[in-house]
This record gives structure tokens, C-alpha cells and sequence, in this order.
């Protein structure tokens, strides 16, 4: 996989949580820890796979709240899969 193909899977991941934030349903606490998570994905200053590695991280860290709802958690699991394609160094 390239880096531009990496990037792409950043930037729907991105807007995947953006969709989340805009999301009324889901509380504020979990929306504010997905606001950090693309914060750190768009930080330029450190390579690709580290930001992608750090947000996998704190995204599995939000899957084990109890306040976040069933179908966030899922489309937040999905997340996590396509930026674990991107953590992996070639």
C-alpha cells in the first residue's frame, strides 16, 4: 500500500468521526474523545502510521466506555480497522 492510498483511508476515517461529532445522539464526553482522536490524525508533525497507531489506541480506549451507544461503538471498531491497515510500516 502507498502513501497516497494511506492517506485516502486517514481522510475517510476523519470524516467518518466528523460524522460523529455532528451526531446529537451520542454523548458529549464520547464526541469530545472522537474530536481529540481526528486531531491527532491530522497533526502533520508526525509520520502517518504513528498518528494512525496513536489514534487506534485511544479509539480502543473510547470502545470500552459504558455511555457509548452500541452503534457507535460499532462504526468506531470499523475505524479502527482501516487505520490498523495504515499503522503497519512496509
Amino acid at each position: 500500500m502507498d502513501g497516497v492510498e494511506k492517506e485516502e483511508i486517514v481522510k475517510k476515517c476523519t470524516e467518518m468521526l466528523e460524522n460523529m461529532l455532528r451526531d446529537i445522539t451520542i454523548p458529549k464526553n464520547i464526541r469530545k474523545s472522537a474530536s481529540k482522536v481526528m486531531n491527532k490524525l491530522r497533526n502533520g508533525n508526525e509520520s502517518l502510521a504513528v498518528r494512525a497507531a496513536a489514534a487506534v489506541s485511544e479509539l480502543e480506549e473510547l470502545t470500552n466506555n459504558p455511555d457509548i451507544p452500541s452503534y457507535t461503538r460499532t462504526l468506531v471498531w470499523s475505524i479502527v480497522g482501516q487505520l490498523e491497515t495504515v499503522s503497519v510500516e512496509e
